[in-house]
């Protein structure tokens, strides 16, 4: 990142993605790291990496934009997956219940989206969600030792088409493709559970693609492929792995290659032109 801000805010979901950031911001020169956490999903162990922390309710949207406007920093990211399930079970407060109300069509792209946008509202400036991670976005070409076979090369391509052609309808980032045919496709329920599937249907050999939507908002929601996600395709029986260069963060990339060794699978990341 070239012009690299005195202070940061990071709003922090689950998983490791935000204690790599508040990592990866201080290594970058910023000098103040403010996080707002979430109760029930935001990992303390980030505690110690940053200078201060506040908690709030998930879906209390008063109190979660009165912490950020308390804060006085004026750059923000929003990092981390907040459980698909608890944002049908949340509580939340008026602001939010208008705000939900407001929306003409409910997915994670218009309720991460419209988060963002008030945040803007505040003079906050939201920054894409790979800020300060470069070193973590893998560039164009073959990550294992195994290139892609013919046939996953072409199941690559087919989940490319697939995943670039259905971006209006926000169904997720990720699809199985075997010989051609489309096995499964990423909803509401996450990438994981979207890959157990693949092997549940599918069994051994499905293709994995993970790749933003067109026009994908790079303030939230960018993909992140982590060992977890290497596990379970190990478990679904996976032969291959396709992200997209320059747009997926790789949550330790040496130990993920590594993995894909172990297994056999040919893991690639590739460009495309949408």
């Amino acid at each position: 990142m070239n012009d690299v801000p005195e202070s940061l805010l990071i709003v922090a979901g689950r998983h490791a993605y935000p204690l790599m950031m508040a990592k990866a911001a201080r290594a970058a020169g910023v000098k103040r790291i403010v996080v707002i956490g979430f109760k029930g999903e935001t990992r303390r162990e980030i505690i110690p990496f940053v200078d201060d922390i506040h908690w709030v309710r998930l879906g209390h949207m008063r109190a979660f934009l009165d912490q950020l406007a308390a804060s006085g920093v004026k750059q923000c990211v929003m990092v981390g997956q907040i459980a698909p399930g608890n944002l049908f079970n949340v509580r939340m407060d008026k602001l939010a219940v208008e705000m939900y109300k407001k929306l003409a069509v409910r997915n994670a792209h218009t309720i991460y989206g419209g988060v963002a946008d008030a945040i803007e509202e505040l003079g906050i400036e939201v920054l894409p969600g790979n800020a300060f991670m470069d070193c973590y976005t893998p560039e164009v070409g073959q990550l294992s030792k195994r290139a892609p076979t013919e046939r996953e090369a072409s199941d690559i391509e087919l989940g490319l088409q697939l995943v670039k052609g259905t971006s209006d309808f926000e169904i997720g980032q990720t699809v199985a493709i075997k010989d051609g045919i489309i096995i499964a496709v990423e909803a509401w329920e996450g990438t994981n559970q979207t890959i157990k599937r693949a092997g549940k249907f599918g069994k051994a050999g499905c293709v994995i693609v993970k790749v933003p939507k067109v026009g994908h908002d790079m303030r939230f929601d960018i993909p992140v492929v982590g060992a977890k996600t290497f596990q379970v395709m190990k478990r679904a029986k996976i032969s291959c792995l396709a992200v997209e260069a320059g747009k997926t963060i790789l949550l330790e990339k040496e130990k993920l290659i590594t993995l894909a060794d172990k297994h056999g699978m040919a893991f690639v990341a590739v460009k495309t032109e949408k």
